[in-house]
């Protein structure tokens, strides 16, 4: 569910709270916008994702985890935690 490039950075900005896609974009600028679309669209369909559409112009989409998405808080916490000791380790 977690797998690939770009789902454990989105999941982890998304900790936060919710975030609109120009914020998720700015967050992760190395993923491409049909890249963040297609991996949000999994998220949302894998349950760990909300998806919340504003009828307004332009329109608002909003994201945010699911009480089953916020589930994974301390994997995602712990996985930026070895990735800084790894970090630390390689200088």
């Amino acid at each position: 569910m977690i797998g690939g490039r770009w789902k454990g950075v989105v999941l982890f900005w998304l900790l936060t709270g919710k975030l609109r896609f120009g914020e998720l974009r700015r967050r992760v600028p190395n993923c491409s916008e049909r890249m963040l679309t297609l991996q949000l669209r999994e998220l949302e369909e894998d349950g760990l994702v909300s998806r919340t559409v504003y009828a307004e112009v332009p329109p608002r989409v909003e994201y945010e985890l699911t009480t089953f998405g916020r589930s994974l808080e301390p994997i995602l916490l712990g996985m930026r935690e070895w990735g800084e000791r790894y970090k630390r380790r390689l200088t």
